[in-house]
């Protein structure tokens, strides 16, 4: 099972395309996931002519979003069990935000963004993936989604553009 996983694409106009590598990646997907600030409804439809979307509101996302996906959400695909958060809050890091939101519930993996930036790492046995922004990279040297790929083992990975 192949999720294509996005974060941070910050789209606030209807005219502005999705890179041509992310459309590629997505009319293969099995499931999409987004991590929030989408910031317009057009993007979550745009996402959705291409499969399946889970995904929750970030801190930039107005009422809009809000009544189209959720703060937090679990999902399981393939028998893995996915946390899905943006991580915005007071105090502590990203991660460690994004984390917290799920305290009480053994995940295989958490997908959260708001940091813009591309991370891949282990808490405990449970995996943190952050796929970074698709289109305001800020400080680092380029833009980024992921890739989940759900068999034995979960893969991760993150595609540069």
């Amino acid at each position: 099972m192949k999720i294509v996983v996005l974060s941070d694409t910050h789209i606030r106009y209807k005219k502005h395309e999705l890179p041509e590598r992310v459309i590629q990646e997505l009319q293969s997907a099995d499931h999409i996931i987004h991590a929030g600030d989408w910031q317009i409804p057009a993007v979550y439809h745009t996402l959705q002519q291409y499969g399946d979307v889970a995904g929750v509101y970030g801190n930039v996302d107005g009422e809009e979003i809000m009544r189209l996906v959720p703060e937090k959400q679990v999902i399981e695909k393939n028998g893995w069990k996915i946390g899905i958060v943006h991580g915005h809050g007071d105090k502590k890091t990203t991660e460690k935000r994004a984390q917290e939101a799920f305290d009480d519930e053994h995940l295989d993996i958490i997908v959260f963004g708001h940091s813009h930036i591309p991370l891949i790492r282990y808490a405990g046995k449970t995996m943190l993936f952050n796929p970074g922004s698709l289109l305001y990279k800020r400080k680092l040297p380029y833009c980024s989604f992921g890739i989940i790929t759900l068999e034995e083992k979960p893969h991760v990975e993150h595609v540069f553009l």
